[in-house]
C-alpha cells in the first residue's frame, strides 16, 4: 500500500475556492491577487489565507454555498481515485483549501477519498462569513501533515506520493517518496520528480513507478 496524497485546488481540483468566494463577495481582484503572490511563494501562506479571509466577512451563507457548490474535481480525477484505492492504496486530501467545498465536489462526482485534511471558514449565528479562518493546514505545513498521515496508516515515507502545484506545497513535495507536479508553479518545478498536465498523464505517472498496475 502507498499514501497518496493531492493538494486540491489547482491540483485535484481546477477551481479555487477563494476566487468562487471572492466572486460572490465582489471582491475577485483583491483575492486573486493575494492568491498569486502566495502560489508563487512572495507571501506565506497563512498570511495570505487569513487576508483573503477578511474579504470575505459577511458573504451570507447562501452565497458561500452556491460557490462551494460550484466546485469541481479535473476530468478523469474520478476514475483515478478510484483505482488507487481499489488497487488498496490511501488516498488523501491535504488541502489549504476548504472542507465544505472538497466534498461538496467529491459527492458531486461519486467518490470518496480516505482523508480529508482542511481548512474551515467560520460562520456566524446567521450563517454567514465571520472573516476569520481556522484549521490544521494554515499554520501547519504538509510535510507534517503527510509525515502523520503516514505514520497513521502505516506507510513508510519512502511509500508515499505528493500531488501538488503550488508553493504552499513545496514541503510536502519534498518530504514525499515521489513528488509529482501538476501544472506546478515556477517556484514548484524543480522539486518535482514528474510533472504532468492532466490526470491521464498522472494516472500513467503512476504506472511508471509502480503505484498502479498498467491500464488495459
Amino acid at each position: 500500500m502507498s499514501l497518496i496524497a493531492f493538494d486540491f485546488d489547482g491540483t485535484l481540483s481546477d477551481s479555487e475556492m477563494t476566487v468562487l468566494l471572492a466572486e460572490r463577495a465582489g471582491v475577485t481582484d483583491e483575492v486573486a491577487e493575494i492568491t498569486e503572490r502566495a502560489m508563487n511563494d512572495k507571501i506565506g501562506y497563512a498570511e495570505s489565507l487569513y487576508r483573503r479571509a477578511a474579504l470575505l466577512e459577511g458573504l451570507s451563507a447562501a452565497d458561500a454555498e452556491d460557490a462551494f457548490d460550484a466546485v469541481r474535481i479535473r476530468p478523469g480525477a474520478a476514475r483515478l481515485i478510484e483505482r488507487l484505492r481499489d488497487e488498496g492504496h490511501h488516498v488523501a486530501v491535504l488541502t489549504g483549501g476548504f472542507e465544505r467545498g472538497v466534498e461538496a465536489a467529491l459527492d458531486r462526482e461519486g467518490v470518496a477519498v480516505d482523508t480529508i485534511v482542511a481548512n474551515r471558514l467560520p460562520t456566524d449565528a446567521d450563517g454567514a462569513l465571520t472573516g476569520e479562518a481556522e484549521g490544521p493546514l494554515i499554520e501547519g505545513t504538509k510535510d507534517d501533515a503527510l509525515a502523520d498521515l503516514a505514520a497513521e496508516v502505516g506507510v513508510p515515507m519512502t511509500e508515499t506520493v505528493a500531488v501538488g502545484d503550488g508553493a504552499n506545497d513545496l514541503p510536502m513535495l519534498e518530504a514525499a517518496g515521489l513528488a509529482v507536479g501538476f501544472v506546478p508553479k515556477s517556484a514548484v518545478r524543480p522539486v518535482c520528480d514528474s510533472v504532468v498536465a492532466s490526470m491521464y498523464r498522472l494516472g500513467k505517472v503512476l504506472e511508471a513507478h509502480g503505484v498502479l498496475a498498467d491500464a488495459e
